[in-house]
């Protein structure tokens, strides 16, 4: 009744108050967390439009990428119909929609049954076509500004589900395992060796340097000496780096640049070569020896201590409690992978929103979670955007018949800027990822106004006041709506 009376409605020629509701995915229900925060929301919502504001709490869904695309495999599964790779990628897309139009508002429901009071008739999903083309122009605009890119660098890659997923998806779990020490004799006196100690024995293939500490006495004199790699016989260095610890294991750390984050900087920083040695559902490729290509990880892993005691190049196995990453959905260990995909130079676009918090154009109540925010945002890493998925926004680069990029807005757009480079028409293949769910996400307090059409609203209700979110996400998602808007809007998007 109260809706339909047009009692949430903003539109009032009075001051403004503007409040953004974090849209939840479409494929969750309420729990307590929605409750509280969307309780404080109306409750803020209610008073000030009271007061006589024109009060806007603006309501929408998020798509929620893998989360949905997870939600109607399972689905198709369930009904023993064929996967998505069978029906193809535009057939599963269809899919999808038919499910977000049919399940996917239990939610927005459930909200209004609690008498939640947003405007819903501005209620926005993150895949409208408004949102998609906000969505589409920031990416094109960061592009030719240089702060989008496509780079080689390690990933958290879910060998399951096949595509690269975030740090809030991966989960760190203790487990007891084992601390395998391994010998790697000298290049120049095989019948000498330095021992590694590792709980990856399996990844040795991609071995390109061992790291010593540069003050370790026990190791000082054979920095720059060569080892030869065990089962494959390749030379590499012995190389001074602070990472390693003469505390831990035997204070010599074997370094693999395509599979450790940590062993990817120590690479970088000493020029090592970085040789992935795994395939994307985490079986041995061609960079390994052939009696172990096409093996399984962990099937690798049991070959390869076996070969090395043979060899009488395994000096013991220690019991060994640490951490393991695993995804938080397909409950499998997430594997660092080097691969090709696209960044955003978070780097750049954070340092006006570290100065915005600074100066306090924004605050955080309370105050103290600004220091969580801080933390983040001044070590900041390249955000990865892509991810290996078909439910999502697609990315907008088409790739020419020698490799070039054409980052445009539409096919139509990309084929024009190909004609121009190559001075003849050729065929273009769009890029097969989508975009990371966070990123549509921090579009959010301007995208759902209507930017980047210059609309009323967009001047009306941006700035946001208030913000009311969980502090789990203070890195995930208010950090990039800073950015964002502050780059595109040149204003912050919310004053608390």
């Amino acid at each position: 009744m109260w809706e339909s009376a047009g009692l949430f409605a903003a539109g009032q020629s009075s001051v403004p108050w503007t409040v953004m509701m974090p849209p939840p995915n479409v494929t969750g229900s309420l729990h307590m967390g929605h409750a509280l925060n969307m309780t404080l929301q109306d409750i803020l919502t209610r008073y000030f439009r009271m007061c006589g504001r024109d009060a806007l709490w603006q309501p929408g869904t998020d798509h929620a990428g893998i989360a949905t695309q997870m939600v109607v495999e399972r689905q198709l599964a369930a009904e023993g119909g064929d996967d998505r790779r069978v029906l193809g990628r535009d057939e599963f897309v269809q899919r999808v929609w038919q499910w977000k139009e049919k399940s996917g508002g239990a939610i927005v429901e459930q909200l209004r049954r609690l008498g939640a009071s947003p405007d819903w008739k501005r209620e926005r999903f993150t895949l409208d076509q408004g949102l998609s083309r906000a969505v589409r122009s920031v990416f094109v605009s960061l592009y030719r500004e240089g702060l989008i890119y496509r780079d080689k660098r390690l990933v958290n890659w879910d060998c399951k589900l096949l595509t690269a997923i975030s740090d809030l998806e991966v989960e760190q779990r203790e487990v007891k395992g084992h601390l395998w020490h391994l010998k790697y004799p000298f290049e120049d006196d095989s019948s000498a060796h330095i021992t590694v100690a590792t709980t990856r024995p399996e990844t040795m293939f991609g071995d390109t340097g061992i790291a010593v500490h540069p003050d370790d006495d026990r190791y000082r004199h054979l920095i720059g000496k060569f080892v030869t790699l065990p089962l494959v016989g390749r030379r590499i260095e012995i190389v001074a780096d602070k990472y390693s610890n003469p505390d831990k294991g035997t204070g010599a750390v074997k370094i693999t640049p395509a599979h450790d984050f940590n062993d990817f900087e120590v690479g970088r920083r000493h020029g090592l070569e970085a040789i992935n040695i795994l395939d994307e559902r985490g079986c041995l490729n061609a960079n390994v020896p052939v009696s172990y290509q096409r093996l399984d990880r962990y099937e690798a892993r049991d070959k390869v201590v076996a070969d090395l005691k043979a060899q009488d190049l395994l000096e013991d196995i220690k019991d060994y409690v640490h951490t393991v990453p695993f995804g938080d959905r397909s409950n499998t260990v997430i594997e660092p992978w080097l691969t090709d995909q696209w960044y955003v130079d978070a780097k750049t676009l954070a340092k006006p929103a570290i100065e915005a918090v600074e100066c306090g154009r924004t605050q955080f109540v309370p105050k103290n979670w600004e220091n969580t925010y801080f933390e983040w945002m001044r070590n900041i890493q390249p955000w990865c955007i892509s991810r290996q998925l078909w439910w999502g926004h697609r990315i907008p680069a088409w790739y020419g018949p020698n490799g070039n990029i054409f980052v445009a807005m539409d096919e139509t757009e990309a084929v024009v800027a190909a004609e121009g480079e190559y001075g003849c028409s050729v065929d273009l293949v769009q890029d097969e990822d989508v975009l990371d769910t966070w990123f549509s996400s921090a579009l959010w307090p301007f995208s759902t106004l209507g930017w980047p059409d210059t609309k009323p609203e967009v001047e009306r209700h941006y700035p946001g006041d208030v913000l009311v979110t969980g502090f789990d996400i203070i890195f995930f998602w208010v950090a990039r709506m800073m950015m964002m808007g502050l780059h595109f809007m040149k204003d912050v998007p919310f004053r608390e």
